[in-house]
């Protein structure tokens, strides 16, 4: 399932001319939509994930307080470097996330289905019927009005749940969309949500032996293209961290 048309909007330049501490001014953007009343149920804190490296070139994420996450960008010398890279990556697209054009509206919701179902290889109607499109449909709806970085985290749980196979499984369990998204849509994406996902994985091991290494070797690929590109990664990186966490406890390669 594709959704990067929900970020393609975001143009990144590699030169800010605007002298200023992109850390600071990261942590202060969010602290100020918090003080104006913007939900954030986890808070303003602005989060940065350095990748354990010994030697150059290094690279940063960080996670935005509605859940999106951004890398660094290009090749960063110093970990500092790195860093302040991903914090501005960061700073663009928040910044850029409060033009009216990525509050989530009944158009876009209509051709964010639209793609999902074609990138699921299906009719509409059809892939909502028999897949988890019909509750990514019903989850935005639920989310009208909402900015993109707002509803990120929300939307990473959904597609995690639908690589996952979880949707699938509740489907066949009788369980209502509602039901899927009112559930959800309460829980944060956390440790118990990542371990559970891993020990699907680890199930799913015992029955194809090396499919968590071949679907990590994806997921790092995956992350590396979109860090690259300048994309928002939660989705990737979320992947590949439940995949790292499901061969740790199989102690199997990971190449």
């Amino acid at each position: 399932m594709s959704y990067n048309r929900m970020f393609s909007g975001a143009v990144m330049h590699g030169n800010m001319n605007i002298k200023m501490n992109v850390v600071e001014e990261l942590q202060e953007f969010w602290q100020m939509k918090a003080a104006r009343g913007a939900s954030l149920k986890n808070g303003a804190l602005v989060i940065y994930e350095s990748v354990p490296a010994s030697a150059p070139p290094y690279v940063c994420f960080v996670t935005l307080p509605g859940g999106s996450c951004f890398g660094s960008y290009g090749v960063c010398p110093t970990k500092a470097e790195a860093r302040r890279s991903a914090a501005r990556i960061a700073l663009m697209n928040s910044v850029f996330n409060e033009q009216p054009t990525r509050k989530i509206t009944q158009e876009f919701i209509d051709g964010a289905v639209s793609e999902a179902s074609h990138s699921y290889g299906g009719v509409r109607n059809e892939a909502e019927n028999g897949t988890g499109i019909g509750a990514y449909r019903f989850m935005l709806v639920q989310n009208l009005g909402k900015t993109m970085l707002e509803f990120q985290e929300l939307m990473t749980v959904f597609q995690l749940l639908h690589w996952n196979g979880s949707l699938k499984a509740m489907r066949e369990r009788q369980c209502s969309r509602q039901e899927v998204v009112q559930h959800y849509s309460h829980r944060a994406l956390d440790d118990d949500m990542r371990s559970q996902m891993a020990l699907d994985w680890i199930a799913r091991e015992q029955e194809i032996p090396g499919i968590i290494a071949r679907e990590l070797n994806l997921a790092e690929r995956d992350l590396e293209t979109a860090r690259l590109a300048g994309r928002e990664l939660r989705f990737p990186k979320e992947k590949k961290d439940i995949l790292m966490l499901a061969s740790s406890q199989v102690g199997g390669p990971m190449d």
